[in-house]
């Protein structure tokens, strides 16, 4: 195991290590803030929704989603989407320090990912989807990185998911 003082002198610290200003108790308030909002019941389910059941295979997914006013589906992806659109702004207007939000907030990585593919499709009719998140992830070369290693674990998953979907499929065929 490294120590601490070890690893502040190694290159993979002066990557992911705060070179500015340390965060304030305010910063680490805010983010406590942030974590108690996800874990407001309907938050769970719509957060549970768009990492768990939601897996869009096309632009047309998310704006069947979209379009779907009202519905819970559609509420829980906005009611996520506004969330993390939220706590990225708070981080581009320097509200929130930003490394401190980096070593917090995995999941958001992770809604991004699964909606990157659909972008370039999706800004023409709406131009400021993910756009804040897109801009914090973007920003720093470990935002970049973990992007990317969530992108393989979520295709990883997605394969298992079609895997265990094929195998019980198989299981209950003529079967009502």
């Amino acid at each position: 195991m490294v120590s601490l003082k070890t690893f502040r002198k190694s290159p993979k610290a002066r990557r992911i290590m705060p070179s500015g200003p340390k965060a304030t108790q305010a910063d680490a308030d805010l983010i406590l803030y942030l974590y108690d909002l996800r874990r407001d019941e309907e938050m769970r389910r719509a957060r549970h929704f768009v990492s768990a059941e939601f897996w869009p295979e096309s632009a047309d997914d998310v704006l069947r989603i979209i379009r779907a006013y009202p519905s819970p589906e559609n509420t829980w992806l906005r009611q996520v989407i506004s969330y993390w659109e939220m706590a990225a702004a708070f981080v581009l207007r320097g509200a929130l320090h930003e490394q401190l939000f980096y070593d917090c907030t995995g999941e958001m990585y992770c809604t991004f990912a699964k909606f990157q593919p659909f972008l370039k499709e999706l800004r023409p009719r709406l131009p400021f989807f993910l756009l804040t998140v897109e801009e914090v992830i973007m920003r720093l070369p470990e935002g970049r990185e973990r992007l990317a290693r969530i992108q393989r674990r979520l295709e990883r998953r997605k394969q298992k998911l079609e895997a265990r979907k094929a195998v019980y499929g198989a299981a209950s065929a003529g079967y009502t």
